[in-house]
C-alpha cells in the first residue's frame, strides 16, 4: 500500500527562510553606513576613544634617576659615600620582600605588597653607607667624615633638598634607607596607569 502524498504538477515544497532576508538588509545597511558622509555621528570611532593601557613601568623614572645621581655626588663632596641597595622594584619581587619575615626567612623589613610600593613605579630609592674599608652600613650615627653629625642625617638633609622624601619622617613603619618622589601622585593614582611625566617636577 502506497501511503505517500502525492505532489502536484508544477509546485514545489520550499522552506521558507526570513532569517536570510534580514542578513541581506543588515548588510546592505551597514555597507549604506560606512560610505555615508553622516557615519561619524552613526558610528563613533571606538578604536579612538579607548584609553590606551599604560606602559609597565621597568626602571627608574628619569627625574629620580638624576636627582639619585646628583645625591651621590653631593654626598661624595660632603666625605660621605652612599650606595643605592634598591631603585625600581617589580610587583613580584615587592611580594617576595613582603614574605620575608613572614612565610620566608629573615626580619620584616615591608608592609606593602606588590603593586603598593613607590618602588614599583619606578619613584623611590633605598641606600646605605659605605666605609672606607668597603664595608656597608646601616648605622644611623655612624660619623665616617667626623664632622659632628651622622653621615646618614646628612645625606637625608641633601636628599630632602634634591626633592626627595624620606621613610624615616613616616609616623608608622619607619623605612630609614627609604627615599622617594611621588610627584604628588598617589598610590592608588599609580596602580591605575595615571604616571607622572618624564618632565615632572618633585
Amino acid at each position: 500500500m502506497n501511503l505517500s502524498v502525492p505532489v502536484r504538477p508544477g509546485r514545489r515544497k520550499t522552506a521558507r527562510r526570513p532569517w536570510l532576508l534580514v542578513m541581506m538588509l543588515a548588510s546592505l545597511a551597514g555597507l549604506i553606513i560606512i560610505n555615508s558622509p553622516a557615519k561619524e555621528r552613526i558610528w563613533p570611532k571606538i578604536a579612538e576613544e579607548e584609553t590606551p593601557l599604560p606602559v609597565p613601568v621597568t626602571s627608574l623614572h628619569p627625574v629620580v634617576s638624576a636627582k639619585m645621581m646628583e645625591l651621590i655626588k653631593q654626598t661624595s663632596k660632603a666625605g660621605i659615600t652612599i650606595l643605592v641597595t634598591d631603585g625600581f622594584r617589580s610587583s613580584l619581587e615587592q611580594d617576595a620582600l613582603y614574605e620575608q619575615g613572614r612565610t620566608a626567612k629573615g626580619q620584616v623589613v615591608t608592609n606593602v605588597k606588590g603593586g603598593a610600593s613607590y618602588h614599583n613605579y619606578g619613584l623611590a630609592i633605598d641606600f646605605a653607607l659605605r666605609t672606607p674599608k668597603g664595608d656597608v652600613i646601616w648605622d644611623l650615627k655612624y660619623d665616617g667624615n667626623h664632622n659632628g653629625k651622622a653621615d646618614w642625617m646628612e645625606v637625608v638633609a641633601i636628599a630632602k633638598t634634591l626633592g626627595f622624601t624620606w621613610g624615616g619622617d613616616w609616623k608608622s613603619f619607619k623605612d630609614y634607607p627609604h627615599l622617594q618622589m611621588d610627584f604628588g601622585y598617589s598610590i592608588s593614582e599609580l596602580k591605575r596607569g595615571k604616571l607622572p611625566p618624564n618632565d615632572a617636577k618633585p
